[in-house]
């Protein structure tokens, strides 16, 4: 039951202990000191579960934990020193999966692990790793968009932002939801970033032979993405 686990923990021996043991168990893991850092590694590597230390610098965990809930069903983990039942449901609310008091046993915790992952698979959870709209195939796996068939090289950052609007075909999204979703907690980026990224896109789609979708602009809100012969 191998899996990909980010390991989200401020504490360089702790992180150090806990990514020992889930590599025994066979995990490929990943580790960030940091809330900002577990949100956008998360949007990266898109992980099969997350272990979520609560006090954490910059973006704390329970924060972290509301921010990815409302994107995904990953299972999530939560370790804090915090003991009190007020705590534990707070962080269960906001959208963890199980909840660790520290100091933890290590292999309580790989066990809890398995047993996320378990429910997880179990359940059939697993997000879509094709998006169709229309004609056009976009493949969150491997990151390649298909028109027709044929691949459309893109970007990272439009690859990112055709995923967003192709998942909601119709939802307008903000230039603000847009970068939230898409730059995380980068705070250098513009609207007019925004804009430069979706024309190139556009670009891109237009040349795409068959019948691309078309990213549409709704003048004083943002972009939505409507099927070829929408409005542009």
């Amino acid at each position: 039951m191998s899996a990909r686990i980010l390991v989200a923990e401020d504490d360089a021996l702790q992180a150090r202990l806990i990514r020992v043991y889930l590599e025994r168990e066979g995990h490929e893991v990943q580790v960030v000191s940091d809330g900002r850092s577990a949100v956008d590694r998360a949007r990266a590597v898109r992980p099969d579960l997350i272990v979520l230390d609560v006090m954490m610098p910059l973006v704390d965990g329970l924060d972290v934990c509301r921010i990815l809930r409302a994107e995904s069903q990953v299972p999530i983990l939560l370790l804090t020193a915090r003991t009190t039942e007020e705590d534990m449901l707070l962080g269960l609310d906001l959208g963890a999966d199980d909840y660790m008091a520290k100091p933890y046993s290590p292999r309580e915790l790989t066990a809890r692990v398995r047993a996320l992952l378990r429910r997880a698979r179990g359940a059939g959870s697993a997000e879509p790793t094709v998006i169709s709209v229309g004609g056009t195939e976009i493949d969150l796996v491997r990151y390649e968009v298909r028109v027709s068939g044929c691949e459309v090289p893109l970007t990272g950052k439009e690859f990112a932002i055709l995923g967003l609007l192709a998942a909601e075909p119709g939802r307008v999204f903000t230039r603000s939801q847009i970068i939230d979703r898409v730059f995380g907690f980068d705070q250098n980026v513009m609207e007019r970033t925004v804009d430069a990224h979706v024309m190139n896109l556009r670009r891109k789609l237009a040349r795409a032979p068959g019948d691309a979708p078309h990213v549409e602009t709704v003048y004083g809100r943002g972009y939505r993405i409507t099927e070829a012969g929408g409005a542009r």
